[in-house]
C-alpha cells in the first residue's frame, strides 16, 4: 500500500470513528507502529489531525485566523447565540468569552435587558454600545490578536475579583476524551479563570468543533453544565458528551 493511500484511509477512519489508535492500524495495514506514528506526525504537521498518546484525534478547523472563522457556518453560529441569549435572566452578571459566536450572542441580547457583561473581548464590548441597560466591564491585558481577546497576568487578576452567574465560553474543540480545548495556552488559562469564577459554564460549539480537539486543554467536558450545538451536528458526536452528564442543547 502506498503511503498516500494509507494516509487517506487513516483520515477517513478518523472522521468516521472520532479517534484513531496507532496499534490497531499497524495490525490492520501490516506495518510497524513506527510507520503509523510517522504517518500521523506528517498528517499533524499538515493540520489534518491532533496527535495524542497512542494515536490521534480530529483537529479542529476553528484555530484558523479570524477572517476564516467568521466565514464558518454563520447561520449555525447565529442559532447557537440566539439560544444562549435566551438563557440570560435580568440582573445577572455574565462572563462573555471572545470569538465569533460570542459576538453574535452580544448582538442578540435584548436592548431593554438589565445586565452586567464582563468580557475580555473588545469586539464583544463594541457590540454592546447600543444596549443602554447593559453595564459592560472590560477585562484588560495583552491583546491576543488571533482571537481579539485580552490575555496574561492582568486579565487573570481582574477575572479573579469578580463572581458571575454564568460563563458563555467559546472553544475550538469539544471531545469526550480530550475535553474542552483551544489553540492557545494563554487563552486556555483565561478560560479556566472565567470558569472558576462562574456558577455555571455554557459552551458554544458550532458543528466543526464537536468531536474535534486542539492542543491546549481547558477542562474536562463535565466542567460545563450545557453545550449548545447546531441541530445538524451528528448525534454520534454528541451522544458521548451527553453520557457524561452534560446537557446538550440542539438549536
Amino acid at each position: 500500500m502506498l503511503t498516500s493511500q494509507r494516509k487517506q484511509l487513516l483520515i477517513a477512519a478518523l472522521k468516521r470513528d472520532g479517534q484513531l489508535v496507532a496499534k490497531t492500524f499497524s495490525a490492520k495495514f501490516g506495518v510497524s507502529e513506527d510507520t503509523i506514528r510517522r504517518d500521523l506526525r506528517e498528517l499533524a504537521q499538515a493540520g489534518l489531525l491532533l496527535r495524542v498518546h497512542g494515536g490521534a484525534l480530529p483537529a479542529s478547523p476553528a484555530v484558523a485566523d479570524l477572517l476564516v472563522r467568521r466565514s464558518i457556518e454563520p447561520d449555525g453560529k447565529k442559532a447557537i447565540a440566539g439560544a444562549a441569549a435566551k438563557m440570560i435572566k435580568p440582573g445577572q452578571i455574565v462572563f462573555l468569552d471572545g470569538g465569533t459566536t460570542a459576538v453574535q450572542l452580544a448582538k442578540q441580547l435584548p436592548h431593554d435587558l438589565d445586565l452586567t457583561v464582563v468580557t475580555h473581548s473588545p469586539s464583544v464590548a463594541v457590540e454592546l454600545i447600543d444596549h443602554p441597560r447593559v453595564d459592560v466591564i472590560i477585562i484588560g491585558g495583552r491583546l491576543f490578536k488571533h482571537s481579539m481577546v485580552a490575555v496574561g497576568a492582568a486579565a487573570l487578576e481582574a477575572i479573579g475579583a469578580i463572581r458571575a452567574d454564568v460563563f458563555f465560553m467559546g472553544v475550538t474543540g469539544v471531545h469526550p476524551v480530550a475535553g474542552l480545548t483551544t489553540g492557545d495556552r494563554e487563552e486556555a488559562h483565561v478560560k479556566r479563570a472565567f470558569m472558576r469564577q462562574a456558577a455555571e459554564t455554557v459552551v458554544l460549539a458550532s458543528s466543526e468543533k464537536v468531536g474535534a480537539a486542539s492542543a491546549y486543554r481547558i477542562a474536562d467536558v463535565r466542567a460545563a453544565s450545557t453545550v449548545i450545538v447546531e441541530k445538524a451536528t451528528p448525534a454520534s458526536l454528541t451522544r458521548a458528551i451527553a453520557r457524561l452528564g452534560v446537557r446538550v442543547t440542539r438549536v
